[in-house]
Formats: structure tokens, sequence, C-alpha cells
């Protein structure tokens, strides 16, 4: 199974995408479905709002009663009575009359229009004059004028955002179907590599990629299952990767995955059962030696050691995936992207896609993309980016104030 770096191109990677797909759904509360992906279709069963509203504090009138009104030459309307938040007026409006009503309250027929109450003054007791005319549907909503009755207005695969959550409400869907929230398990290998709550002994570094990676993993609304180190012993990582495929939804493991002594990755894919390699090597720099399988149709990654690598790879790779088995409606959709100047000549190699730590900078009204320049071992890089320049496999750089567009972190 040791086909080394048959190398493959992000797109061949990303084209694979659609191999997997999602662990299934679960009924919740529509109070806790912020942040998960819609299973069901979500239709309006009524009109929302169900009646003409007012959408100030003032009062209700036919607004041709109100043209040609000024500070100098008010109009004058007789009032035919004060409505109540919750009440459904039962008089009629008649032109040249007025209701007072509040924000929200519900017009009667014959009204079109709302005069606020900064426009306008009660005189005595039945009386009131409008310095400011209106026109037919200032300050209201009418219904239906948000969602009409039968309207499809969410889609399976739509993130539901605390907006989408209250749309739901206003529906009256106190449930909403959704995807479950895919477990990720996080594995690190390496005899070099010890817990963060131990001092490292010469040739030894703490574990930065569990907690990285948990909080990719936790940044992307999954649920990171950190199954702690395991040192550079085929039967051991054996193990731990047959528990992680079966406990959890999609397994990364970092460390173990370049050609070397240690690359026992390869092996343990090679005697897992129902399990398939389809990468190994993305021409992405950082993070080419990167492993995708398959394995009981659950996507399982390798990926690099150092800490940089694989918070790239994640980002740029493996994060269309676990949108996948989120049940996301495009995991393709890219990222909105921040437009920049870059500060400073950056050479590429052709034949391969560089992802760049950047640091953006305000300068005037410019926003400029600053180079982190350091090696893929160095966390200092990324804690000192907001983001990554994405230069194409067919360019050989990119030259100092070239306009580019920057992936945000």
């Amino acid at each position: 199974m040791k086909n080394f770096f048959k190398v493959k191109t992000l797109e061949q990677v990303l084209g694979l995408v659609d191999d997997f797909s999602p662990p299934g759904t679960e009924t919740v509360p529509v109070s806790d479905c912020c942040r998960r992906i819609l299973a069901q279709r979500v239709t309006a069963g009524e009109d929302i709002p169900g009646f003409r509203r007012s959408t100030m504090d003032g009062y209700a009138v036919a607004a041709g009663s109100t043209y040609g009104a000024s500070e100098a030459n008010p109009a004058w309307l007789t009032m035919a009575g004060t409505i109540a938040m919750g009440d459904v007026p039962e008089f009629v409006l008649e032109p040249g009359q007025a209701a007072k009503i509040s924000t929200g309250g519900m017009l009667p027929r014959g009204a079109d229009a709302v005069a606020m109450v900064e426009h306008a003054e009660m005189v005595g007791s039945d009386a009131l004059e409008v310095y400011k005319s209106v026109a037919p549907m200032q300050h209201v909503v009418e219904k239906g004028e948000d969602f009409a009755k039968g309207q499809e207005i969410l889609e399976p695969g739509t993130m539901i955002r605390p907006q989408e959550a209250g749309l739901a409400a206003a529906l009256g869907y106190s449930r909403l179907n959704v995807y479950k929230r895919p477990r990720i398990g996080i594995l690190s290998t390496g005899d070099e590599v010890v817990p963060v709550n131990e001092t490292p002994a010469p040739g030894q570094i703490r574990d930065i990629n569990t907690h990285t990676l948990a909080g990719l993993v936790r940044e992307a609304g999954a649920e990171p299952v950190l199954y702690g180190i395991v040192k550079d012993n085929e039967k051991a990582l054996f193990a731990a990767v047959e528990r992680g495929i079966v406990e959890t939804d999609m397994l990364l493991i970092s460390g173990g995955s370049s050609v070397g002594a240690r690359d026992f990755t390869l092996d343990v894919f090679s005697a897992l059962d129902r399990t398939e390699l389809l990468v190994h090597g993305i021409s992405i720099s950082p993070g080419k030696p990167t492993i995708l399988a398959s394995s009981k149709g659950k996507p399982v990654w390798g990926l690099p050691g150092h800490v940089v690598s694989a918070m790239v790879v994640f980002r740029i790779a493996v994060l269309p995936f676990l949108k996948r088995i989120q049940g996301c409606g495009d995991v393709m959709e890219s990222t909105m992207r921040i437009p920049a100047v870059l500060t400073r000549n950056i050479a590429s190699a052709q034949g391969r896609r560089d992802f760049v730590r950047v640091r953006l900078l305000k300068q005037d009204k410019r926003t400029l993309a600053e180079p982190v320049l350091g090696k893929s071992g160095l966390i200092r890089t990324m804690v000192h980016a907001d983001g990554l320049l994405e230069i194409n496999d067919n360019l050989e750089g990119v030259e100092k104030d070239t306009p580019v567009d920057i992936i945000p972190m």
C-alpha cells in the first residue's frame, strides 16, 4: 500500500468530498439549533406578519387624509379610538379620522399608514393635528410582507444562525430536524510528543496539534474527541485508529504521514478492514505529506506533524469534508476573502499551490498584507497571521503592490 507521494492537486482532493455522507439527523428544540445544519425544508404555514401592523408609535390614518400637511398648514383629523397592543380593532377608520397606535399594533380597516407621534399633536381630547404628510404603507408592514403563506423559506443544508432560529420560531416551529453534530477524533503520534502538563526532555515537544485541531473543530461547529498521544508503535497506532473510526465520524491523525522511519500510518491503513487510501500527498505548501483514506465510509486524515502545516491543511482541505458530513448544502462555497495589497515580493514554485501566512495592516484607506515569514514548525507564524495568501500553482510568485485576496483565519 506504500504508494508514496502520488501527489494530487487540491482540486482532485476536494473532488472526493461527495464520497462521504452525514452521520444522520436528529430533532432538537429550536432554541438549541444555532450553528446546526438544517435537515428539513421550512415552509411558511401562515403569513408573517399575519396582519397589517405599525412599525412606529403614532396614529393610524388613511394616507390621503394627510396629503399637503405641513407645520404651517396641518391636517386636522378626528380621533376614532385607541388601539392597545394585542387588540383587534373592531371599528373602521373613515377618511379624516385617526386612531392612536403603538409599534407592532394592528391597523384598523381603512388605515394604510401611520403618522409618527413626533409629527402630530392632540388638540383637546378628540382631535389631532398632523404636521407632515405620509404616503400609503409608510411606517406599516403589510400582511405577509415578510413571508407569505406556503412560501419555502429555508432549504436543507442551511446553517442555522440566530436569525433563522427566530424565523422558525415565528412560524411556529418549536423543534427542527437537523444533522447530527459530527464527532471528530483527534490523535497525535510520535515518540517525541509529550502531554502539555509535562516538561519536555531534550528532543521532545509538547502536544500542540491536539489542542489547535480541537479548537479548529469546535470553531467549525463539530465536537472534538481527544485520543491523546500514541507513540511510534504500529500495533498501538492500529488499536487507537480502529477505536477512533468506530467512535467518531472523522479521524484526524497528526504526525507519521511522511516518508520515514515513523511512517506507520500507511501500514495501519492497509491493515484496517474496509479501508481505501484515497490521497497520499497534496501539491500544496505547507502540507504536502497529507493522507486521506476512507474507512467504513468515514474520512480518515493523516496530517503533517508540524503545527502550521496541520492547521493550513485543516483550513484548506479538511474543512470542506467536515462541512460535508455536517450536512452543509454547499461545502465548496468560498469563504469571504479580504482584499489587500501585498507589501513585498513573494516567490513560489510552479507546480504547487502555496499558502503564505500574512498579517493584515491598515495604511491610510488601504489594507496591506504583510507576509509572516517562518518555517512550518513555528506556531509563531500562525499567532501573528490574520489570514492566508493563496498563490496558484501556475505562478512563480507575486510581486509587491499586487492586489490580492486573503483567506481569513
